[in-house]
């Protein structure tokens, strides 16, 4: 064990202290049974004192063991540095054991472990399980094995990444129901085991005191108190890092199940051990150092050990204590202390923090045991002690939590816990690691603290909830300053600074989350409620938050530092008051609670009263200032809306008086008025941060706890204040009272003209929500829910995810609404219907999505919740558009409709007063003014005002005021009511009320003023306007003074009496400050029904438009609901507010008949100003060019996607852009190409060649090809394994080194294909380009400095027409058309005299063409070609660079891309030639530039294997050559594709059809023979001599040359002359076929051997000679594509079964020809049979690539390789991946596997897919894919059953295998199209 002790204390040691006295070879063993024995015996005195000594020596804490700070080495102690350690583990293993091997007693402990808990402890980034069904407490957790024991199906689970570690729950009944245990944790066990016997733990009891002990002594030695600076976490960490085996050791004693843990609980507890072992008193120097360490080490941490002397004299606080002493109880807000600058501990964070000084409290009379005393009585206390001062070391907790399963420690260590916790909180303030020591502290008071029962123990015994707001009240108190909301310089209230590192990095979280975890039991929840000194403390606490992080409007400079400290702020208030009161709501549902909320109601009254006095606050709000944190009000609203709608108490019994109501309202409704400010833009200068403000406030996880309380207390206040002091509040707050005015001019003193618009919309639109919202005034949670969905669904469609995140869920787990819980899919699967995830032909994945269902469009589609749940202004928009487009496609209006209205849920009655807002005098002038001032058209006013403006009036008519008796007004009212606007209060009257007069306050240059001669007549008669002579002019501002004094004053009985003056909106303002103005009188006569009507007209463009329906149908009138009107713009919604007015009066029916019969003429518009006219144009002119400006944009977006929908699909023939090469017609003679750069046409010639725009590729697609249709499945246990042996390539590879191991290298390259692995595919897009044009683009790109995605020093660019990817360019031979009919003509040439032609024309040199352009272009591309392949797929040769490998290379890539194209029409051609690859290849380009290089090189003469195949040979034997010369290989060895592409390519260019035509019939009939001596292998001996004996007697018939018997009987006899049969035996029972050969299977398989030949010419033909390939029947395939390829002769006939041999046309007799192949393998298989018989069978039908199949259920992946270990590096890697090619397991970004700076994927990439690599990230469950240097994360193929993605697997439900995600991906891996479908690729660097 290491301590780090400067040096051994007490100066030298006697060195017997360092081995024990009974020399080296002392047995332990021995030694151990015989002290074990000694305890034993009743009287055990002597051997307990021997087994002290002997402890005593061995656990020596003084030695300056290995790797002391010291720095000297150790001193002696037996083999050098940390031997003496291991000497003394080994002790104590012996000594437990008692003289048994220690294996055998751990064994023997376990044996005895009642394991009814699980207990597994786990760290961060662990994989466990959650389930909601089953859990109890909402931070339940399982481990995997646990969980997939148990049985869940079924459950709302899912699999979590830990993050702060955690402990398995299984077993444990108070967090999780027991339905839910594992098979292993079911039974309750503890009666079945047996008991210990003593004997067996006896010598445990005695060691581990001792063991423990010694521990904690090397703790004390090893913390050294850091000095000034930081501390020395080096240090600390040596330390550790030395301790690491000891404690692993108690690990490991902890799991060895219950027996042993009860053992060290014991030891942990027992106070008697602990006193004795660690007083420091008695002799011994070493202790007593060791107490004097931990003593000071307890002072250095603030703390005071209680005996000591000075212990109530408050010694002076040691730099380290910069606690607070805060007054707690005393719940007075402290009198500010003196204000101090900060003291030492915060050198982080009071730099950023500027000139604002930290402010102290007073130390006031806290209990100060709970802050500064500690006291341990047990070593579990110091050990616990020591881990908060290491800052929680992993090993440490581990060790602490793996006791948890015993109970008894459990209770202990809680208490322990809690006793420590102020301790805690100010280590974790000092860390520098915070977040990783908050994870520590978390992962262990989870444990603790989900538990009811422990909870609730520890809440009584202990008092854990005083101490835990005490410790968050002094955690806050570090970081207070001085609040500048209203009274800058007067204001006594303090507030958190938000910018201070405890709030920035959320340091506060673990303490926070513990007391929400806590509250969250009902027991203790009730225990804070009832506690009315807590409550008054945590309202102490919450108010600091009050009023925090407050924004001022910058007027004059844009802000220079943007604060982001408003994160902090809403994280804040969100986590530490919003959550707990959360909690505490949960706990206040019926009725015998009440007493709880009157509680918390009172102290949050009082708590507001306070700050209100704190701030000085009396009426008026400090202008341009907003602060969005009022946790106080939000208290109170939430209380009081809980206690109404759960616990039935009386609203007013919990209001306070009409003065603190006034006050209440002011904050939250600056909130209301800010928001529309900034959305204003008139808080642009504070920079984007205040936008992010605004938009968190109403976010998704913010609103339930901020604005939705705020608008309820709003509500409240309206409900209860009088309507016409709250309506004036708003406009005033709004700051548009100046705007309400008749003149058409006026001067707004406090808002610049652009602002009116938006304002005047924000304060209507906040009346519309206050008044029409209902969250929490009487929706039951079921219809909120159904609420916030609908409204979520009609911005957008969503995800299942998404809008389980968008829906505001009540923050408290236990409230019943659980995410994803019944209610939540039961409402979902009513109002959308699911979308499932679709796939465009692009490739863009969609997620399954929710739509809202018609009828919820139709009857629930509810503006008003849109609009307070928009983040962005712009979803208000989509939701509209959405609206109107179903409007649209179900023919319910045709136009563009306004928010519809919706009809409300019924008011609770508690908040009935709300509706008096609707019937104030004030709301219908306001209403009144803004009507006829559209009608007027004055400026500022628009669409979206009228809306609001009707809304209002709606509302009014739905909720008509109860006290007024209708009708009531009598005829002769106007005299009874000249004082003012309106006769009463209630809108249904007052609509019809006529104004004829008005007087306005207008600037002197007002148009009214001119045409007013009106004023000259007698004054008196103007009905209502007053005498003249009457100055005061009533104001929205001044009515609301007056009420305010009125209540202040309560002077008057009734203080609605006063008489109102006229109304002329006008602010008081200083003199000077406005234009003059002057006083005019309008004359209006028109009452809200008329202008209502004359609105109509307007709206509708034509006069009298209006006519009252119940004219016609008087039903209308009895109908509640008439569906025409719910939908539709501006004309319905006059009309149905016309038709609801006459429906509840019969006077206003009768006023609005009258209206409509006298039809007035519309009013004469107004004359406009000049200056008023040009802004008016100004406005139009700009709307005119935003339209225009959208159906430009509109036009081009179509045209682009039409573009782009020919241009990039790939999968669908219809729409294809064909090659542009001009049309077949027989008298053109060149190809023209059109260039998609300069736009020019043209031929493509020597000197300037166009070029066709094309992306090279490695491709191993060919190679993975396999011989059996069952695609293989990915493995998924350790069995399983993928061996690539029958993969196309590896086939291959084998038969190449076969044939070099025997044959002559040069020959060898020419009788197989390359290319299955890493062969060049070459694609185009059609579109060419000259090249030159080109060279210039690519210089373009080359200066772009764009970042693109692609590299252009690599060649890479796009095309410029379409976009597609593309690498390089082929050049376009110039000459004759491809399909010129010059090449057709049929021939009358003998097969002689063409084979002579053939050999004539391959033996011509083809030199390379004169150094034009195009022949350097050839070369480029041919370099390009070449470089586009590793050099490994490229060289077979045995000698490198031979010349052989190049031809070789060349005639391959025309395979590879042949071979490619077959696959993707579906590896037939029974199609024929309708499909995409056929329209944009590039093979005839291609095969141009391949044949060029390929003449260069000539082949002899000699070795041309078209020799071999068309003339005997006189000798034979001279060519099979010498013994030492390797021989050439046979030409039956030979691979007939390759020589086909050979023979082709050595031609001179452009082939004839009929040369072409003789090549394929010379070649049939050597793969004839092959397939005949194919199948003699194959067949049996009886076989074999049957058919030799049934050919051999139709030999001289005279068709014999094409019957098969004879043939094959021929070549049975010439080839058992070698040994090719001999080898019988023991082999070739493996070969006996399982059925018996008839003709007919013989048949089928020399067809299907010949099949794939026949293809690959058939597609030659069809690209070098244009000609369409045929559809067919697949088993008419073989005959259809004879004919085609000419080998059929023109008359045969079809009426007898088809025989392939019918096809043969010998161009030597048959049988000397044969006889002349299969001499060649005679003389060959005499030396080497069984390779001889090998090499006859080729493999040739090879099945289409697949991906590997993969499970249904993602989990049995994701289980089986998330914890497999890397097969290079044997660790488990951080980022698994597997590839879905090939199934290799790899480590993604590894730099464990790293080779040459290559990762693991990227260089898998290269080796299983030639550059190109798709792995499934198992900890992602996301596909990625590596193209070459780039890469691109692709996207899932496992959706869950909503059918989404999880990328990272963050929601951790189970996912499933989308067939078709998965197909489209393995289309694109087969087609080659990852690059241009995928379109977001970046460079890896070699790093995944």
């Amino acid at each position: 064990m290491a301590a780090a002790a400067a040096a051994a204390v007490g100066g030298p040691q006697p060195a017997q202290s360092e081995v024990p006295e009974q020399g080296p070879a002392l047995d332990k063993a021995a030694t151990a049974a015989h002290l074990k024995a000694a305890l034993s015996r009743p009287d055990n005195r002597a051997g307990a004192e021997e087994l002290q000594a002997l402890l005593e020596r061995v656990l020596n804490a003084e030695r300056p063991l290995a790797g002391a700070a010291g720095g000297e080495e150790a001193a002696g102690g037996g083999g050098g540095p940390g031997a003496a350690e291991e000497d003394a583990l080994e002790w104590c293993k012996c000594l437990l054991a008692g003289g048994g091997g220690y294996d055998e007693f751990c064994a023997a402990v376990r044996a005895y472990d009642p394991a009814a808990l699980c207990g597994l402890v786990w760290t961060a980034n662990f994989v466990a399980y959650r389930c909601r069904t089953c859990g109890i407490s909402p931070c339940m957790s399982l481990c995997a094995e646990c969980f997939h024991q148990g049985d869940h199906t079924g459950h709302d689970f899912n699999m979590f990444r830990s993050q702060a570690g955690g402990a398995c729950d299984c077993g444990d009944s108070n967090v999780m129901r027991e339905s839910g245990f594992c098979r292993r944790h079911q039974i309750k066990s503890s009666s079945n085991i047996p008991c210990v016997p003593k004997d067996l733990l006896m010598m445990s009891e005695f060691v581990l005191p001792r063991f423990i002990f010694c521990l904690i002594q090397y703790l004390r030695e090893g913390y050294n108190e850091p000095a000034a600076d930081v501390p020395s976490e080096k240090d600390l960490n040596k330390v550790l890092q030395l301790l690491e085996p000891q404690i692993s050791f108690l690990e490991d004693l902890t799991k060895m199940g219950g027996a042993m843990r009860s053992v060290l609980t014991q030891v942990l507890t027992n106070q008697q051990n602990y006193k004795d072992l660690t007083s420091g008193l008695g002799e011994n120097t070493c202790a007593k150092k060791s107490h004097e360490k931990y003593l000071i080490a307890l002072k250095s941490s603030g703390l005071t050990y209680p005996e000591d002397k000075l212990v109530y004299g408050m010694q002076e606080p040691s730099a380290g204590t910069s606690t607070l002493l805060v007054q707690g109880l005393a719940g007075a807000p402290g009198a500010l202390g003196q204000v101090e600058s900060s003291d030492e501990e915060d050198q982080d964070g009071s730099q950023g923090l500027g000139k604002r000084k930290r402010v102290k409290l007073s130390s006031g009379t806290k209990d100060q045991s709970i802050m500064d005393v500690l006291k341990h009585k047990s070593f579990l206390e110091e050990l616990l002690f020591w881990t908060i001062k290491y800052e929680f070391p992993q090993k440490m907790v581990t060790f602490l939590l793996n006791m948890l399963p015993d109970q008894e420690y459990k209770v202990a260590f809680t208490k322990t816990f809690v006793q420590h916790y102020a301790f805690i909180m100010k280590t974790l303030k000092k860390s520098h690691e915070s977040d990783t020591m908050s994870n520590r502290i978390v992962h262990i008071s989870v444990q603790l603290f989900s538990n009811e029962e422990l909870a609730r123990q520890v809440t009584e015994e202990c008092q854990l909830l005083d101490i835990m707001v005490t410790v968050l009240l002094y955690m806050m108190e570090s970081c207070l300053i001085k609040s500048e909301l209203q009274d800058e310089e007067n204001s006594l209230h303090v507030v958190v600074n938000c910018g201070e590192a405890l709030l920035k990095n959320n340091t506060y979280w673990p303490l926070v989350s513990d007391f929400i975890n806590i509250l969250s039991h009902q027991s203790v929840a009730k225990r804070f409620l009832e506690d009315h000194g807590l409550l008054v403390t945590w309202m102490n606490f919450v108010s600091f938050f009050q009023g925090m992080n407050l924004n001022k409007r910058e007027l004059n400079e844009h802000v220079e530092f943007e604060s982001q400290t408003y994160y902090a702020a809403f994280a804040a208030e969100l986590e530490a008051c919003a959550q707990p009161m959360w909690g505490l709501l949960s706990h206040c549902k019926v009725r015998e609670t009440q007493e709880y909320t009157r509680n918390v109601v009172r102290y949050c009254l009082e708590a507001l009263q306070d700050w209100f006095d704190a701030i000085n606050f009396v009426d008026e709000p400090a202008p341009n200032q907003v602060t969005f944190h009022l946790p106080l009000h939000r208290y109170y609203a939430m209380f009081l809306s809980k206690a109404v709608k759960c616990q039935e108490l009386d609203l007013d019994s919990l209001l306070p008086d009409q003065e603190m109501l006034m006050k209440l309202m002011i904050h939250p409704l600056q909130i209301q008025a800010s928001l529309a400010e900034i959305h204003s833009n008139m808080w642009v200068r504070n920079g984007l941060q205040i936008k992010g403000q605004a938009m968190t406030y109403v976010q998704s996880h913010f609103c339930n706890s901020m604005i939705d309380p705020d608008i309820y207390l709003l509500q409240v206040c309206a409900s209860r204040l009088d309507p016409d002091y709250f309506i004036s509040s708003v406009f005033e707050r709004f700051k548009v009272v100046d705007l309400l005015t008749m003149a058409s001019q006026h001067h707004n003193t406090v808002l610049d003209v652009e602002h009116e618009r938006s304002m005047l919309e924000g304060a209507l639109t906040f009346l519309v929500i206050l008044l029409s919202l209902r969250l929490h005034l009487g929706m039951s949670d079921d219809e909120i829910l159904r609420a916030e969905m609908v409204a979520q669904l009609c911005m957008n469609d969503r995800t299942h995810s998404s809008l389980l995140d968008l829906i505001p869920e009540n923050p408290n787990p236990k409230s019943g609404i659980i995410p994803g819980s019944y209610s939540f899919e039961s409402v979902l699967s009513t109002v959308a219907d699911f979308k499932a995830p679709v796939f465009e032909p692009g490739g863009s994945m969609q997620q399954g999505m929710y739509t809202p269902k018609a009828e919820v469009w139709d009857q629930e589609f509810d503006p008003v919740m849109v609009i307070l749940r928009t983040v962005y202004r712009r979803d208000v928009q989509s939701a509209m558009d959405r609206y109107t487009a179903f409007l649209k496609q179900s023919g319910k209006f045709p136009g563009n409709p306004w928010p519809p209205y919706k009809k409300r849920t019924s008011l609770h009655p508690s908040y009935k007063g709300l509706m008096r807002l609707l019937h104030c005098k004030t709301l219908h002038i306001v209403l009144f003014t803004l009507l006829y001032k559209i009608l007027m058209d004055h400026q500022n006013l628009s669409e979206h005002v009228l809306c609001m403006v009707l809304y209002l009036i709606e509302l009014g008519l739905e909720n008509s005021a109860e006290d007024d008796s209708e009708e009531e007004v009598s005829v002769g009212g106007p005299e009874r009511c000249h004082d003012s606007w309106f006769p009463g209060s209630n809108l249904v009257s007052n609509m019809r009320h006529f104004i004829n007069y008005v007087r306005v306050r207008v600037p002197e240059t007002a148009p009214e003023l001119k045409r007013d001669s009106l004023a000259g007549t007698s004054s008196d008669d103007l009905g209502s306007l007053q005498n003249s002579g009457t100055a005061q002019v009533f104001s929205l501002v001044a009515e609301r003074r007056k009420k305010f004094q009125e209540i202040i004053n309560r002077s008057s009985s009734e203080a609605n009496q006063v008489i109102r003056p006229p109304y002329t909106p006008k602010k008081w303002s200083a003199p000077g400050s406005a234009p003059p103005l002057t006083t005019a009188i309008l004359e209006i006569k028109e009452s809200i029904l008329s202008l209502l009507i004359k609105l109509h007209h307007k709206l509708s463009g034509k006069q009298n438009s209006y006519y009252p329906p119940w004219l016609d149908d008087i039903e209308v009138l009895i109908q509640p609901e008439i569906p025409k009107y719910n939908h539709g713009d501006g004309i319905t919604a006059v009309e149905r507010i016309l038709l609801k007015s006459a429906m509840q009066s019969r006077m206003n029916k009768r006023i609005i008949e009258e209206i409509c019969r006298k039809v007035n003429p519309p009013v004469p518009p107004k004359k406009i100003t000049a200056a008023e006219k040009k802004t008016l144009d100004k406005e139009e002119r700009r709307q005119k060019a935003r339209e225009r400006q959208q159906k430009l944009l509109a036009e081009f977006a179509s045209r682009q996607k039409s573009f782009m929908e020919t241009a990039m699909d790939v999968d669908s023939p219809e729409n294809e852009i064909p090659m542009e090469i001009a049309a077949a017609e027989p008298q053109v003679s060149e190809a023209v190409y059109d260039c998609v750069i300069c736009g020019q046409s043209g031929p493509s010639s020597e000197d300037r060649p166009a070029g066709l725009v094309v992306l090279l590729q490695a491709s191993s697609v060919l190679g993975q090809c396999r011989d059996n249709a069952e695609p293989k499945k990915l493995p998924i246990s350790e069995e399983e394994q993928i061996y690539p042996w029958d993969t196309c390539a590896a086939v291959h590879d084998v038969r190449l080194s076969l044939l070099q191991r025997y044959f002559k290298d040069s020959s060898c390259l020419l009788a197989v294909s390359i290319g299955w692995e890493g062969g060049v595919y070459v694609q185009t897009c059609g579109h060419t380009l000259h090249i030159d044009c080109h060279k210039s683009y690519m210089e373009s790109l080359r200066n772009d400095q764009v970042l693109q995605g692609f590299s252009v020093d690599k060649g890479e660019f796009t095309c410029p027409l379409c976009r597609q990817f593309a690498n390089s360019v082929l050049p376009c031979y110039p000459g004759s058309n491809v399909e010129s009919n010059l090449w057709q003509r049929p021939s009358n040439k003998s097969t002689q005299d063409l084979i002579k032609e053939v050999e004539e024309l391959q033996g011509r040199p083809g030199a390379f063409p004169s150094e034009t352009n195009l022949s350097k272009e050839m070369e480029s591309v041919m370099k390009d070609i070449k470089n586009t392949t590793q050099k490994k797929y490229r060289d077979y040769s045995k000698t490198p660079g031979s010349p052989d490998n190049d031809f070789l290379f060349m005639y391959s890539v025309a395979r590879t891309n042949l071979e490619l194209e077959l696959i993707h029409r579906g590896g037939s051609l029974c199609s024929g030639g309708a499909s995409t690859a056929g329209k944009r290849s590039c093979l005839n380009q291609l095969f141009h530039v391949l044949a060029l290089h390929m003449r260069l090189y000539t082949i002899d003469s000699e070795y041309n294997p078209w020799k071999k195949l068309t003339q005997l040979i006189e000798d034979m034997n001279s060519q099979l050559g010498n013994e030492e010369h390797q021989p050439e290989v046979p030409i039956l060895y030979h691979d007939v594709t390759s020589l086909l592409l050979i023979q082709i390519l050595m031609m001179p260019q452009p082939l004839r059809k009929e040369h072409f035509s003789c090549i394929v019939k010379v070649l049939f009939t050597l793969l004839y023979t092959q397939a005949l001596a194919a199948l003699s292998v194959k067949g049996s001996e009886e076989d074999r001599s049957a058919w030799k004996h049934a050919g051999a007697l139709r030999k001289n018939t005279c068709d014999a040359e094409k019957s098969c018997e004879v043939l094959l009987s021929f070549v049975i006899s010439e080839l058992s002359k070698g040994k090719l049969y001999c080898e019988e035996g023991t082999q070739e029972c493996a070969m006996v076929s399982p059925f018996a050969w008839s003709p007919e299977s013989m048949e089928k398989y020399i067809q299907a051997f010949c099949l794939p030949f026949l293809r690959i010419s058939s597609l030659l033909q069809h690209h070098l000679f244009g000609e369409d390939l045929p559809s067919c029947q697949e088993e008419e395939e073989f005959s259809v594509l004879a004919s085609c390829l000419g080998l059929l002769p023109a008359f045969y006939q079809t009426d007898h079964p088809f025989l392939s041999a019918s096809c043969l046309d010998w161009p030597v007799t048959a049988l000397d020809i044969i006889t002349q192949w299969c001499s060649e393998i005679r003389s060959f298989t005499e030396r080497h049979a069984e390779q001889g018989k090998a090499l006859l069978i080729q493999e040739s039908r090879w099945k289409l690539p697949h991906l590997l199949q993969l499970p249904e259920n993602y989990n049995t992946i994701f289980q089986y390789y998330h914890r497999k270990t890397c097969s290079v590096c044997t660790k488990v890697p951080k980022d698994p991946a597997v590839c879905l090619v090939c199934g290799t397991f790899v480590c993604l970004k590894g730099l464990c596997c790293k080779q040459q700076s290559y990762c693991e994927c990227v260089l898998h990439s290269q080796n299983c897919g030639a550059g190109t690599g798709i792995f499934l990230l198992i900890n992602a469950s996301v596909i990625i894919i590596i193209r070459g240097h780039r890469f691109c994360l692709w996207g899932s193929v496992y959706l869950d059953a909503h059918g989404e993605e999880d990328r990272d697997l963050r929601r951790g439900k189970p996912l499933y295998i989308c067939e078709e995600r998965y197909r489209v991906l393995e289309q694109q891996w087969i087609a080659h199209t990852f690059d241009h479908i995928n379109k977001r690729w970046g460079p890896h660097y070699n790093g995944l």
